[in-house]
């Protein structure tokens, strides 16, 4: 048998998509004739007969067929440049792209060689040759195995473009994602028609603030909530108004309620357009200041807010629109609304972001829903201290501080469906927590204390001196700036438990999982952190601690000077820097001590803004009780998808129908051309014999 010599062309075929197409041209070797180089004179005379070839302009009758003794048409320089594979070749034509490759130098003369060329997007060119194959396998099989590989070759290499444009895609949709939060300061298009509106009225214990927010028309899917977003005035600054003193200043005079809420009304009704306020739902929340009022005085309140708003402001205002809320309530809005601003409840496919499996409530009998995983919070005022995170379905909970939450907006659905553990700790605020550590200081000291004989406390800066006065009784402080000291000190007010599950004044909290959770602090975690620290951000126990010692142990004398040098935060104050060595102690207790969060931990973050927004809980509170509004969007959506069924498959959306319709357009090519070989097996190749006169193709 002789060895088997390929002959391959450049195809000048034009097609969208970018195709390699192997062209074979085969022909017999006398065996014996490897590793020789043609010798003798140039053929004359002697002339190749046949059809033109593939490439344009080139034609066969125009190639000189050597012989065993004709000599090369490249000279030996040339032969070396194409190397030791080339060095063998009895010719090879310059000035055209058809070349000729033979196998005769090949260790086994029975193995062919199959070349691929490409000429976009430049000219490429490589060869393959079959060593592995058994030499059972005639030449047709080894053929298709060679083919097959090829092909492999290609899905390969398709499949690693797929991803990388799959990674670049959500590299792009998460940076846009981004900017959508971050950069989200245009003043508002009051002249949308399709946006809609709704106030939230805060009625708190000091004062009562608006916010007005936005939202465009639902996108209609089930899976997404409302686009909710704080409106902006002209100015880009947000539609916000606060008012003083606080509603609960009213109990005796509950008839002058609305007048004394009329202008925040007046306010909101400015910003949203006319057009839209008889769809525009108002809500009046009454929060810690309400709540220590009797109800029969909430009661009255409320009443005076529901007959009289209605006759001088249009908006959506109904009987459950005004209520007092609990701690409770509070603390699920403030867990809403940082889990919204952060993106924790959309359902799209971020690498970067923890995915959990949940088993939520409802959905037993289902398999477990993969979603995003949701950040816990702790909110440190003045009198309360609150914590809310989610936890898992099969972790036993007290009903009294378990709220179920659906966000979704419909309720079989239960994508949307979060257990979340929420508690709200009175007394356990900065300013209450002061008091008490101060009250049990009076009852420690029996004496009269003149400012000669002042009683040293470890709480206050180094030399700082204050007086107490109760019933009477005037109690002179020395500062001792004693961090440790002062954690001892406070330890006693947490009126903790020694079971294992006991939390802040003996109440149960379900377990942490510290390696997989999250948590933000905001308020007093915030400004014991950043003020006068400036170590606001990421939190670190140990250099908090080392941070906050310092701060103690430095005199009165020189912190005053620091301040009065301006470095501190721009709206810290003397008072701030007086009680900030007992805040930052407290603060520090009632994390690891009070909640049992180690000092290792690392995973909290004390915010005062998330993505340069203020997060409220009046943002929660809007976000769930307008969650049913996207039921007609999502009805609509549904509707015309029944008429555009099929248009939903597209080969943009649906990548892997594209690739498939991509192999079989490849692979009915391929065989097209194996198959016209068989018909027409003279048609392509080119057969020469090398020592004997060259055949005349038919045709």
């Amino acid at each position: 048998m002789g060895n088997t010599e390929v002959i391959q062309c450049f195809h000048p075929l034009w097609i969208p998509v970018f195709l390699w197409i192997p062209a074979l041209l085969t022909r017999e070797c006398p065996s014996g004739a490897e590793g020789r180089e043609g010798k003798g004179r140039e053929g004359k005379g002697r002339e190749g007969k046949g059809r033109e070839g593939s490439h344009p302009g080139v034609s066969l009758r125009d190639l000189p067929v050597p012989h065993k003794e004709s000599a090369p048409l490249v000279s030996p320089q040339e032969q070396s440049r194409d190397g030791p594979g080339q060095a063998g070749c009895p010719w090879a034509l310059r000035g055209h792209r058809l070349r000729l490759h033979s196998s005769c130098c090949c260790p086994d003369p029975k193995m062919g060689r199959i070349s691929i060329s490409c000429l976009l997007p430049a000219s490429w060119h490589f060869s393959l040759s079959p060593v592995g194959c058994p030499r059972a396998l005639n030449a047709s099989l080894r053929r298709l195995l060679l083919l097959a590989a090829v092909v492999a070759a290609l899905l390969l290499l398709l499949g690693s473009l797929l991803l990388l444009l799959r990674d670049r895609h959500r590299d792009r949709a998460r940076f846009h994602r981004y900017l959508a939060r971050v950069t989200d300061t245009e003043a508002t298009d009051v002249g949308n028609p399709n946006l809609s509106y709704g106030i939230v009225v805060d009625c708190g214990s000091s004062g009562s603030r608006v916010f007005v927010y936005c939202w465009p028309r639902h996108n209609g899917n089930p899976k997404d909530l409302l686009d909710i977003q704080q409106m902006r005035d002209s100015s880009r600054k947000p539609v916000v108004m606060k008012i003083k003193p606080g509603i609960s200043e009213f109990a005796s005079s509950p008839d002058k309620v609305s007048d004394y809420i009329s202008p925040l009304l007046s306010f909101a009704a400015e910003h949203v357009p006319r057009s839209k306020h008889k769809e525009t739902p108002l809500y009046i929340l009454c929060t810690a200041g309400m709540r220590i009022l009797p109800e029969s005085q909430q009661k009255a309140i409320l009443e005076d807010l529901l007959t009289d708003i209605p006759v001088h402001f249009d908006f959506l205002f109904s009987d459950s629109h005004a209520e007092v809320i609990s701690g409770k309530q509070e603390g699920v809005y403030a867990w809403i609304g940082i889990n919204f601003v952060l993106g924790r409840f959309e359902h799209t496919d971020d690498e970067d972001e923890a995915v959990v499996e949940v088993q939520v409530p409802g959905s037993e009998r289902h398999d477990p829903v993969f979603r995003k995983r949701t950040v816990g919070i702790l909110d440190m005022g003045g009198v309360s201290t609150q914590i809310a995170y989610e936890v898992p379905q099969n972790e036993e909970v007290a009903k009294s501080l378990l709220a179920e939450v659906n966000l979704g907006c419909d309720t079989h659905q239960t994508e949307h469906v979060y257990r979340v553990y929420v508690a709200t700790f009175l007394g356990f605020g900065g300013n209450a927590a002061r008091r008490r550590y101060e009250e049990s200081l009076f009852s420690s000291s029996l004496l009269r204390n003149s400012p000669q004989a002042a009683v040293p406390d470890p709480c206050l800066p180094r030399d700082a001196r204050d007086e107490l006065r109760h019933r009477g009784l005037r109690l002179q402080l020395r500062g001792t700036g004693d961090f440790q000291l002062c954690r001892e000190r406070l330890r006693p007010l947490l009126n903790r438990t020694n079971g294992t599950r006991g939390s802040l004044n003996g109440v149960s909290q379900p377990p942490v999982h510290l390696q997989s959770s999250e948590f933000y602090g905001f308020s007093e975690f915030y400004y014991c952190t950043e003020d006068v620290l400036r170590m606001g951000g990421d939190y670190s126990a140990a250099r908090f601690a080392r941070a906050a010692q310092d701060y103690c142990a430095t005199r009165w004398s020189v912190l005053r000077e620091r301040f009065e040098r301006g470095l501190y935060a721009p709206h810290a104050d003397l008072h701030r820097l007086k009680f900030q060595c007992f805040k930052s102690a407290w603060m520090f207790e009632v994390f690891h001590r009070g909640f049992s969060f180690p000092e290792s931990y690392g995973s909290l973050k004390t915010a005062l803004q998330v993505y340069d927004k203020e997060v409220q809980w009046t943002l929660g509170a809007i976000l769930y009780r307008t969650r049913f509004l996207p039921l007609r969007d999502i009805q609509q959506e549904n509707f015309r998808g029944i008429h555009s069924h099929w248009r939903s498959f597209s080969f943009v959306y649906n990548h892997y129908l594209f690739l498939a319709c991509f192999l079989v357009v490849l692979l009915s090519i391929l065989l097209y051309l194996l198959r016209l070989r068989r018909i027409h097996p003279s048609s392509p190749p080119l057969w020469i014999q090398e020592g004997l006169p060259p055949q005349k193709i038919p045709g």
